[in-house]
């Protein structure tokens, strides 16, 4: 596991880094002695979790490293030696939450299932990830990233993997088909189609708007409602379709 010694972004990210020894000395008869060695893997988790639960609470521009470690029950200390930074442990957070996400997502998209059921059980899973938390710190780096090149890097390397894993589904439906119309998007125009619609929707309901503002989650599911009639004119909807098609959302 690589190990980060504190940076200059801590200084000018974060107005409670550390300017001297952070340690947490433990007292005992004869003086102080240093507190007991925790496990490395779960001290980075502990810091982990804790991050995420000061930027939901506080938000990106409010996330400071002193109180993740207060939340984590940790020396400050330990945040910079296994993060570095602020911005490390924020992209830390960032690509630990997606990789879990993105396996997911992938599992539920190689399924037999045709795409516009797999499109239902997409929006299906938006308000978990709003709930996890995932959503907010995205869209909170997203912004990050318009003034600091270093995040934009990360966060264009995250969202890229998405696309791709949308270009890759879109491929393959566009195969199954096997039209010939020349009015058909590509395999990448048709999954920045699919994945655009939700990096929007999920930045609206951080905001807070409401269905009789825009109705976003039904309008998500509208989508689906096209696929659904394509593949069906098409003749590529298989019998794993059968069934009732989930009632839209409220918003």
């Amino acid at each position: 596991m690589r190990r980060y010694a504190p940076s200059m972004d801590d200084a000018q990210g974060d107005p409670e880094a550390p300017t001297g020894d952070t340690r947490a000395p433990t007292a005992r008869a004869g003086g102080l002695v240093r507190a007991p060695r925790r496990d490395p893997a779960a001290t980075r988790a502990a810091i982990l979790g804790a991050a995420r639960e000061v930027l939901l609470r506080d938000g990106f521009t409010g996330l400071a490293t002193r109180h993740v470690a207060e939340t984590a029950g940790v020396p400050l200390s330990q945040i910079h030696y296994h993060f570095g930074s602020r911005q490390g442990l924020v992209l830390a957070l960032l690509e630990e939450q997606d990789a879990r996400l993105l396996e997911r997502q992938r599992t539920m998209y190689a399924t037999d299932l045709p795409l516009w059921r797999r499109w239902e059980l997409a929006c299906d899973l938006l308000d978990a990830d709003l709930d996890s938390g995932y959503v907010r710190l995205l869209q909170e780096l997203i912004a990050a990233g318009w003034s600091d090149p270093v995040i934009a890097t990360h966060v264009r390397a995250v969202l890229s993997r998405w696309f791709d894993l949308l270009t890759d589904v879109a491929r393959q439906a566009i195969e199954a088909s096997a039209t010939t119309d020349a009015r058909l998007p590509t395999a990448a125009e048709a999954g920045a189609l699919m994945g655009l619609p939700f990096v929007g929707a999920e930045a609206l309901l951080l905001l807070g708007m409401t269905p009789s503002e825009v109705p976003i989650r039904a309008a998500l599911r509208a989508v689906g409602g096209m696929l659904r009639t394509w593949e069906t004119s098409d003749g590529t909807e298989t019998s794993a379709s059968t069934g009732s098609t989930p009632a839209p959302g409220t918003g």
